[in-house]
């Protein structure tokens, strides 16, 4: 009888979800905004997450570092259970989530490595929020500024760049948190059709040779079906739609679009 061949760790660990949501339930001034939502990131994908404007795409990526009110079901992300978490243990959860916006929220003053930087301060202790980084943390943020390509901006301004760059520090801001997952809103709705592809290949990337999973809200089909691994679509707060990318098409997810024409905007956006 062949010798049973047992999964590795590292199999393992690519086999079972970081992030693990069931029956989602949120509720502002009990009006439902995701009603039964159910979701799973694995180590190592990309992930879309497609839907009109309301059908609670922000409010879905706000719930896994418990930014929104669970009202029902369970969330999972990292080992942390988001809907019994205490303040500190937020904080602690927070700071294993990488979040990228649409916005960049750079500090514009301040230089492109000094806004890397930041993203160590929950981990580098309150002497070095007024007294610097180590040197350790400087040459990580130099890393990660010539992983994204802009290290020969690190002493610039952040404001002095332009989108696309912007966007490439706030990617490097959350790689310096060392995170577990990528929460990504909306990243490249304020970037040109070249840039959105450059940086969505490079969060890509990072989801692949990182082992980190990227949740990536998107608004724009093709890019969805060009950079993603699998694609999951929320209509009315609802997910109606989930599979490989590779298995749809666009004919397919224009359902959760038909109905865009009047929609409200997202109570949290």
């Amino acid at each position: 009888m062949p010798a049973v061949q047992l999964p590795t760790t590292a199999e393992l660990r690519h086999a079972l979800p970081l992030v693990s949501v069931r029956g989602l339930r949120v509720a502002y001034d009990e009006q439902l905004v995701l009603n039964g939502v159910e979701l799973d990131l694995f180590p190592g994908e990309m992930v879309a997450l497609l839907g009109a404007s309301g059908s609670g795409k922000s409010t879905l990526m706000k719930s896994l570092t418990g930014f929104a009110p669970i009202s029902g079901g369970s969330v999972r992300v990292a080992g942390h259970d988001v809907t019994n978490l205490a303040r500190g243990e937020l904080r602690t959860l927070r700071s294993e989530v990488g979040q990228v916006f649409q916005q960049f929220n750079l500090i514009p003053r301040l230089s492109v490595l000094s806004n890397v930087l930041t993203g160590a301060l929950h981990g580098a202790g309150p002497i070095n929020m007024v007294g610097g980084f180590s040197s350790a943390h400087r040459a990580r943020a130099m890393h990660l500024l010539d992983r994204v390509g802009i290290a020969h901006k690190a002493k610039d301004a952040a404001r002095s760049l332009s989108g696309g760059q912007q966007q490439r520090v706030a990617i490097a801001r959350a790689l310096m948190q060392q995170p577990r997952a990528i929460l990504a809103d909306e990243p490249v709705a304020s970037l040109d059709p070249k840039l959105a592809d450059s940086v969505l290949e490079l969060l890509r990337e990072i989801a692949t040779e990182d082992g980190i999973p990227v949740l990536v809200s998107l608004h724009v089909l093709p890019l969805a079906l060009a950079h993603s691994d699998r694609i999951v679509g929320l209509r009315h707060g609802e997910m109606v739609l989930s599979g490989r990318t590779a298995q749809l098409d666009a004919a397919q997810l224009a359902v959760l679009y038909q109905d865009e024409e009047g929609a409200g905007d997202e109570r949290d956006h």
